[in-house]
């Protein structure tokens, strides 16, 4: 099957998880102008990318990066175009690529690994395995693992963020609860029955989204990987409802749900921050990135919080799934500014000056910024700074030992992006009261066989 016919058949597939609109055209690249001996030639223009998020904090990256290097690519600037999601960049760039709409592809596009995998299966993507195998070295252990695809690189690393357990501190301190009691998931739900009882069941261990993002926090970023369970086996059938691993992670959000230790609420909503100002939720088991949450929603609550590395189950150890950001170029006709996103990327890996520069930005203005992954930087006392928010604690530091000890990510097919959707459905009914988790797992593997059946292996 040719790409062109194949990534037509997987629109199909994908009809129901992304918008079907197109993105607003991009500038068509001009012809690059001839490069002087030595350097790089890039000539004046918009380099466009595809992100979605808050992608205006990364932008202010490229452009400190062009002001502060004004003979790399003078008359060139940077448009970050927000989409909605992972789910609506990957439609965005397969249909217009599909149509052969060149023009409107961007030059770059923010992913995850199942679009990755599905991008790359198409011929979307720039192969870029030699060159990000170069720096493997110099970056933290892990940090590549994610952006390989039947034996290439198809994406550049941004950040690698451990799942962490938010706590506030004053609601232990007020129950007179040690935070270490929850360093295995199976005390995790113990201090969730010891704060019902004592706060007569005004205070939550943690929160239930009834939509989609309870799968995807709660199940595949979360407790899926850490309980090694599975979606699919090394020949791709689906294995979910008869692995155990799946049994002890969905067993486990089953016992916090059923027993009310997890407040109903809709995630990133402000009642949601609400809540947990008001002190009715505990923790927050969820990705680094959950700081940036915390610090832009509820700054009043500066000095209560603390963090540490997420539970694991006593009889399996290994600590949370970190999650890749990642970035991948677009393999379109004359790429003019592949080189010059390349030169930035390193720059933002690599200078400690400007990486500290940017991050010092991010801070004033409460915004998202990650740890480094590159080992020089890291060693940095910059990365180990107290901060106010955390009680004088560092955050930074944190997150970096969130790294130790992971576990594997569940494995990724080129189907998880329609899998993802039939699994977070039943779950969705499960959280509703529709269906018991053991129908809702049952229902899974089932619907996973009927609309999906064996999953590709690399």
């Amino acid at each position: 099957m040719t790409p062109r016919r194949w990534l037509f058949t997987s629109l199909v597939l994908l009809a129901a998880l992304a918008l079907a609109a197109c993105a607003a055209p991009a500038a068509v690249a001009p012809e690059a102008a001839p490069a002087e001996e030595g350097a790089p030639a890039f000539p004046p223009g918009k380099m466009v990318v595809f992100d979605y998020g808050q992608p205006q904090y990364w932008q202010q990256f490229f452009e400190n990066y062009l002001e502060d290097n004004p003979d790399v690519a003078p008359g060139v600037t940077v448009e970050m175009v927000q989409t909605e999601g992972e789910a609506d960049a990957r439609q965005k760039v397969i249909l217009s690529y599909t149509a052969g709409a060149y023009d409107e592809l961007p030059d770059a596009v923010a992913s995850a690994p199942v679009s990755m995998k599905a991008m790359a299966e198409g011929g979307i993507l720039m192969d870029v395995t030699e060159y990000v195998e170069s720096f493997e070295d110099r970056f933290v252990d892990g940090a590549l693992d994610q952006l390989y695809y039947k034996g290439s690189i198809w994406c550049l690393p941004k950040d690698l963020r451990p799942q962490l357990l938010f706590y506030n501190n004053d609601i232990f301190e007020q129950y007179g609860i040690d935070p270490a009691e929850m360093s295995t998931f199976e005390g995790y739900v113990e201090v969730g029955r010891k704060l019902k009882e004592a706060s007569n069941g005004e205070v939550f261990l943690s929160y239930i989204d009834p939509g989609a993002y309870t799968w995807r926090y709660w199940g595949r970023r979360g407790l899926m990987p850490q309980a090694e369970a599975r979606i699919w086996d090394d020949e791709g059938n689906v294995v979910i409802d008869t692995d155990p691993g799946t049994q002890l992670a969905l067993g486990t959000l089953e016992s916090l749900y059923s027993e009310g230790l997890l407040y109903s609420t809709t995630m990133f909503q402000p009642p949601l921050y609400d809540a947990t100002r008001e002190g009715k939720i505990a923790t927050y088991y969820i990705g680094a990135f959950w700081d940036e949450f915390l610090r832009q929603n509820v700054p009043d609550m500066e000095g209560k919080w603390r963090v540490m590395s997420a539970p694991v189950f006593e009889e399996i150890g290994l600590g949370g799934a970190p999650v890749v950001g990642m970035q991948c170029l677009i393999d379109k006709p004359n790429p003019v500014y592949a080189d010059l996103y390349k030169l930035i990327w390193e720059d933002y890996h690599f200078n400690a000056a400007a990486r500290e520069k940017w991050t010092n930005q991010m801070v004033e203005q409460n915004a998202p910024y990650s740890n480094p992954i590159a080992r020089e930087l890291l060693e940095d006392e910059f990365w180990k700074e107290p901060e106010p928010f955390y009680g004088g604690q560092s955050f930074r530091e944190m997150e970096g030992k969130g790294l130790e000890n992971p576990s594997q990510n569940l494995r990724v097919t080129e189907k998880d992006a329609e899998a993802d959707q039939i699994i977070s459905a039943e779950i969705e009914k499960w959280v509703a009261g529709s269906q018991t988790m053991d129908e809702a797992i049952a229902n899974m593997g089932q619907q996973l066989r009927d609309r999906i059946g064996q999953a590709p292996t690399e």
